[in-house]
């Protein structure tokens, strides 16, 4: 009688993930690979995080993704980080190594330029300025893979501006803030557009950003994935700029954490951004 195969442990970890489309992604591949396994949510309560990944030893797992609101604290419990989760402050993945050490990697970068080579083949990083409106979490993966992939500048604009200086602060190289009263004007001569604000998410207003200025060949993208097409994109679209949603992150992101835990990088297949897609609604 055959060995059975190994069965390996996945999940995300964050509060709330109920609505997260993670299960559904990995699920789908490790499907397509036959791999058993499973990924699952993982709710855990903020105060609750550091018992929570020493129990990912305890209870088998593989490893896991981390998301909100749990990056930025997961990044100093674990036992080592890469180089791209130094710089961040914030993690995003966890592999359990043999050992039971907890390694974490920041894949976000990542998955942001693979979503913009994916919409644009022959996007280029320093094709030009590159726009990058907020400064959470989403936008200091977004600016530090920008300044990695030779941006001649990035142009920061947040709401409140310190934030935007404190993230300049902290990376260096090639930012200028500018204040948000200024936006619109930002966008003169810029070869990319990039919103990580909350602006244009399901529930939230619009961006107010007008793109007069915005040249009709600059690629413009939201990292919102719900709803697929924000109002940003839209717009975008309507005046022939090439465009990028969201989604790609998050199905790129993902392909080495799948690596990582069951052995197979996986692919970002038309089937699988079908199936994701028809989960969110379109705009």
């Amino acid at each position: 009688m055959a060995e059975p195969k190994p069965f390996r442990l996945a999940g995300l970890i964050g509060w709330p993930v109920a609505q997260s489309r993670s299960p559904l992604l990995h699920g789908h591949w490790l499907a397509e690979h036959g791999i058993a396994g499973a990924y699952v949510p993982l709710p855990v309560a903020p105060g609750k995080l550091e018992d929570a990944l020493r129990g990912l030893v305890a209870l088998g797992f593989a490893g896991a993704n981390v998301t909100v609101p749990h990056k930025e604290a997961a990044a100093r419990l674990v036992d080592r980080v890469d180089p791209a989760g130094r710089r961040m402050g914030a993690i995003n993945l966890i592999v359990v190594e043999p050992d039971g050490s907890l390694s974490g990697y920041n894949k976000d970068g990542y998955g942001f330029i693979e979503s913009l080579r994916e919409a644009q083949p022959g996007w280029r990083g320093d094709a030009g300025p590159a726009v990058v409106l907020g400064a959470g979490g989403g936008a200091r993966s977004v600016v530090a893979s920008l300044l990695d992939e030779g941006a001649p500048v990035v142009r920061l604009l947040n709401r409140t501006r310190a934030r935007a200086e404190q993230l300049k602060s902290e990376f260096g190289g090639a930012i200028a803030v500018i204040d948000w009263a200024d936006r619109h004007q930002a966008l003169a001569g810029a070869a990319l557009l990039v919103n990580t604000t909350t602006q244009g998410m399901t529930g939230q207003p619009a961006l107010d950003i007008a793109l007069d200025r915005l040249p009709t060949t600059a690629l413009v993208c939201d990292i919102v994935y719900n709803p697929l097409v924000p109002p940003l994109l839209a717009a975008a679209r309507a005046r022939g700029n090439p465009i990028v949603g969201g989604l790609g992150m998050l199905l790129h992101q993902a392909r080495p954490a799948f690596e990582a835990w069951f052995g197979v990088l996986p692919a970002v297949t038309a089937a699988l951004r079908a199936r994701i897609e028809a989960t969110i609604q379109p705009s």
